[in-house]
């Protein structure tokens, strides 16, 4: 049996808002399996568990370069929020985003040996971060180059979106990334969201169902027959596969058309799309705040 400690307990709270108490019981019972013990929390909590479960902790930026039908998203990351605000990690974040879209490097360690005024993009990087004291990172980029449209999307630094679309005019491309930053669709359609998210999502909805029939047993009452159950489970799955395929949505501005019937409606049609959001999928190490206050104070002297 794994320890439970009081670091676990904070982290899986940050990640889903759940009463600790209730964080630590999904933890002992998950023997400290953090993603098990987030989908034992969903199936405890519904939705309230879910809606912070994709929180993300490491900071960073997204930088985004179009140009014609050529273009480039780059996540660039640091340590703390305080540096990626810095005007120079951005314009690093800028110029890898501009050298990726011009010279489709094979991966981040050829796009550090490209050069900006006569300088490697890698050499320009350490230099920043002997000057700053933090360390930062090109963690991923996608280069993208089509005969259709290319419409882009940043809100604020954290979240960039690229979207490869043909006909419509210049503001559906717009809508479209600002949908997708808005709504984070995993997928274009329901038949291209992957096995494991599916299954995942099956897997919840089986146990909130067996859990629903240990209740109803406790209080004396008839269990819901297999049959039922399937249906609950299936039901849930459609749901949730609407609710995360870009087509299926209903559309930000508008609720009562879906993003597809908005698109049929323009003359469009989405062919692709990228979206990152800082630090997805990372977990950032639990510091001490106070130090990290003063670390942000003595680089802003510095």
């Amino acid at each position: 049996m794994a320890a439970i400690t009081a670091a676990m307990v904070g982290e899986l709270r940050g990640k889903t808002d759940a009463p600790m108490m209730e964080c630590k019981k999904a933890l002992v019972e998950a023997e400290g399996d953090m993603a098990r013990a987030e989908e034992i929390l969903r199936v405890k909590l519904g939705g309230k568990a879910a809606k912070a479960s994709a929180r993300i902790t490491a900071e960073g930026t997204v930088a985004v370069y179009v140009e014609g039908g050529v273009a480039a998203l780059v996540e660039v990351n640091c340590e703390t929020d305080f540096v990626s605000k810095n005007p120079e990690f951005q314009a690093l974040a800028d110029a890898a985003a501009k050298l990726v879209a011009k010279h489709n490097p094979a991966d981040v360690a050829a796009l550090g040996a490209l050069e900006v005024d006569g300088q490697s993009l890698e050499a320009i990087r350490a230099a920043l971060v002997g000057k700053i004291g933090e360390n930062m990172s090109f963690r991923r980029f996608k280069r993208f180059e089509t005969a259709d449209k290319l419409a882009s999307y940043l809100h604020g630094t954290r979240i960039g979106v690229m979207v490869e679309i043909a006909g419509g005019d210049e503001q559906v491309g717009k809508d479209v990334a600002m949908h997708i930053a808005a709504m984070k669709p995993v997928a274009l359609s329901s038949d291209q969201v992957s096995a494991e998210l599916i299954e995942r999502e099956r897997s919840v909805a089986t146990l909130k169902a067996q859990e629903d029939n240990a209740k109803l047993e406790a209080e004396g009452k008839s269990r819901q027959s297999d049959e039922i159950i399937a249906k609950r489970i299936e039901g849930a799955v459609q749901k949730y596969l609407k609710e995360v395929s870009l087509l299926n949505q209903a559309f930000v501005k508008n609720d009562k058309q879906t993003v597809e019937a908005m698109l049929k409606a323009a003359g469009a049609t989405v062919k692709s799309f990228t979206l990152y959001v800082v630090g997805e999928g990372i977990e950032k190490k639990v510091d001490d705040f106070a130090a990290e206050v003063a670390a942000q104070v003595a680089a802003a002297k510095g």
